[in-house]
């Protein structure tokens, strides 16, 4: 027995209805009106909060007390007064002259450049190769000068430089009158500057002269000790091998030689010291180092250096310095 075919179930009808509601688009224009909603809101709390876009009429007006009027008028003040004004006036101004510089500089030709640095050569090659800056330099002005007149003439007398057109003439000469010191920059011309340098002696006349300390004990006062000086002698002891702590004790070990020496040998009288730490100069062959003690003997004691070496002498001996660096002394008992 067959069965007849009844309606559809409720709940299968309630799934299709659902289904065909539940559809991407409508799901999406439901998710873009909860965001609107959302949106709304936040504007509306931030509306209603107080002090927020608040209209200018329901704004309230800050009043400042005249203590805090008078400190704000104060700091501004202070910070226009701090303004380096005259540091800004100062850089505006070299500002402008280094624009004046840059417009007055024009680059001269190279062919231009050439020419002046070939000329400038010969003028140096005619000095020689033991020239000094000075006499350089004065050569350098010298020709300067010279080339100034020739172009000056030239144009007086409407005439032409033989090595130079109208143009290069004109700009040469503005060269050498107003950019001399660009133009030697830019032909690649730098002379040292000399520097003189003169010892001015202001000490008062009758003042004395300050005494130099001598390292070690004090010596006695028959050692007769004298610094910057060298006596000569017979050597009793050489110093190469004979090293002493201090001057004193040097002068010391020469009267004890004197003392205990036998009938008949060289009894010192004289002691020479070498007290700097970098040694001392001597024109014989040897390096003569710090603390030396020679001891000498001369019945007529003769200085050999004092004070200074001559300029004669440093001419003929290039390696001595100025002043003498030994200290010595005569005996006396």
């Amino acid at each position: 027995m067959m069965r007849g075919l009844g309606p559809p179930p409720a709940a299968a009808l309630g799934g299709r209805s659902a289904a065909r509601w539940c559809t991407y688009r409508r799901v999406t224009v439901a998710v873009c009106l909860g965001n609107l909603v959302a949106m709304l809101l936040v504007l509306r709390s931030l509306y209603s909060a107080p002090g927020y876009f608040a209209s200018p009429a329901r704004r309230v007006a800050v009043k400042y007390s005249e203590e805090q009027i008078r400190l704000v008028e104060e700091s501004i003040r202070i910070r226009r007064a701090a303004v380096p004004v005259e540091l800004v006036e100062a850089v505006k101004k070299l500002e402008k002259v280094f624009a004046r510089e840059e417009k007055r500089r024009k680059e001269l030709p190279l062919e231009l450049k050439q020419k002046v640095s070939y000329q400038i050569l010969e003028r140096m090659r005619d000095l020689g190769e033991n020239s000094n800056t000075t006499e350089q330099r004065e050569a350098l002005e010298s020709w300067r000068l010279e080339k100034l007149k020739d172009i000056r003439s030239a144009s007086a007398q409407n005439l032409s430089m033989p090595d130079l057109s109208n143009e290069e003439s004109r700009m040469l000469k503005r060269a050498l009158e107003l950019n001399w010191r660009m133009l030697m920059e830019d032909i690649g011309l730098w002379i040292p500057v000399s520097v003189w340098h003169t010892e001015h002696n202001d000490k008062p006349e009758n003042e004395p002269e300050e005494e130099e300390i001598i390292a070690g004990p004090p010596l006695p006062p028959e050692c007769n000790a004298q610094v910057h000086t060298d006596y000569g002698g017979a050597a009793v002891r050489w110093g190469l091998t004979h090293h002493k702590e201090s001057a004193a004790d040097c002068c010391q070990a020469c009267l004890d030689q004197a003392k205990r020496a036998r009938p008949g040998a060289l009894k010192c009288n004289i002691w020479v010291y070498c007290p700097s730490e970098y040694g001392c100069y001597s024109p014989d062959k040897y390096e003569h180092k710090h603390q030396e003690c020679w001891l000498k003997q001369a019945d007529h004691p003769k200085l050999n250096f004092k004070d200074r070496y001559s300029e004669t002498y440093r001419d003929a001996h290039p390696s001595a310095p100025v002043v003498v660096p030994w200290m010595s002394g005569v005996i006396t008992v």
